[in-house]
């Protein structure tokens, strides 16, 4: 028997997009879940990216994609045009068993038909979410995220978003504005997926070469080392100074296919605020270096307080 081709629908356009969701909306209900969920992506899609899209796929009765490399996102000298592309393969993973079905929508836009008006005089300002951490390093790189994510939010109507915890700093960020603007939206962090070597998965992988992917190992090798040095009673100090020793006693000289530490940082996961000294409870770790011309970023949430075992032996 031959597999029926699964279909979702095509949308490049504001009206092929409102069209698709009003069929959607006039569609009988085949399961008790949510009515739509949407998944926001910038294309070159790969498991964890599916992963969110399985996690939307459970939760509600139909889906939407978003595929758009947001400019707004970019700054001067980043990888804009260099940001791999591959709609036709993206449509085609999109198909996989657990993920889109007949009825959903893959919205595929291009610049002009996300900021008609050109670049937007208005726009979502991250507030101090948006200056520590990528914010330092990507001046303004929030205020973009945010301004598209509110602007596909509003166009695609959905009761869940699905974001992966890969991006911490941009969940939070999410979050907040949702709670802050009173959006009616579920926003769903999903867990980070990382390939088997323990590298956390990301479209810009694509751009390393052997020599600096196994550079780019530095970066799990840390939050473990954070991890371990947390679940022994570690302060957020010790976690931090934990994490930069593995980064750079694995990376070596800095050099053009070099591991460049841009921060380690262990704080608050709600608000990413510094954390008091004796803090106990979650924290987030998190870190990012470039490798070659690669900038690569990476996360964890540990548990800081008494030691594990000593916890245990109470």
């Amino acid at each position: 028997m031959r597999t029926a081709v699964v279909t979702p629908t095509l949308a490049r356009t504001r009206a092929e997009l409102a069209a698709a969701l009003t069929r959607q909306d006039a569609a009988p209900p085949r399961s008790g879940g949510r009515h739509r969920a949407v998944v926001m992506t910038m294309g070159a899609l790969h498991e964890g990216h599916l992963s969110l899209v399985a996690a939307a796929r459970e939760r509600a009765e139909h889906v939407v994609v978003t595929i758009f490399v947001n400019p707004l996102q970019f700054g001067a000298g980043e990888d804009l045009e260099r940001y791999p592309r591959d709609l036709d393969g993206d449509l085609h993973r999109l198909t996989g068993p657990g993920l889109l079905r007949e009825g959903d929508v893959v919205f595929a836009p291009g610049p002009d038909e996300v900021y008609p008006d050109g670049d937007p005089l208005v726009r979502v300002s991250a507030g101090r979410i948006g200056e520590v951490l990528e914010g330092a390093s990507r001046p303004g790189h929030f205020d973009g995220v945010l301004t598209v994510v509110l602007k596909l939010l509003h166009l695609t109507h959905p009761d869940v978003a699905i974001y992966g915890r890969k991006d911490a700093q941009q969940l939070v960020a999410i979050r907040r504005m949702v709670r802050d603007l009173d959006l009616d939206v579920d926003v769903v962090g999903a867990p980070l997926v990382r390939d088997a070597d323990g590298l956390a998965l990301s479209s810009r992988n694509a751009y390393l070469s052997d020599d600096e992917r196994a550079r780019a190992l530095a970066l799990p090798a840390a939050l473990r080392a954070a991890t371990a040095t947390a679940d022994g009673g570690g302060t957020p100090d010790e976690v931090r100074a934990a994490a930069l020793a593995v980064l750079v006693g694995l990376a070596g000289p800095v050099g053009p296919v070099g591991l460049d530490v841009d921060y380690v940082a262990v704080v608050d996961p709600d608000d990413l605020t510094e954390l008091a000294p004796d803090h106990a409870g979650d924290a987030l770790v998190a870190l990012a270096a470039r490798v070659g011309r690669t900038r690569l970023i990476d996360n964890t949430t540990v548990h800081l307080g008494p030691a594990r075992g000593k916890e245990a032996a109470r």
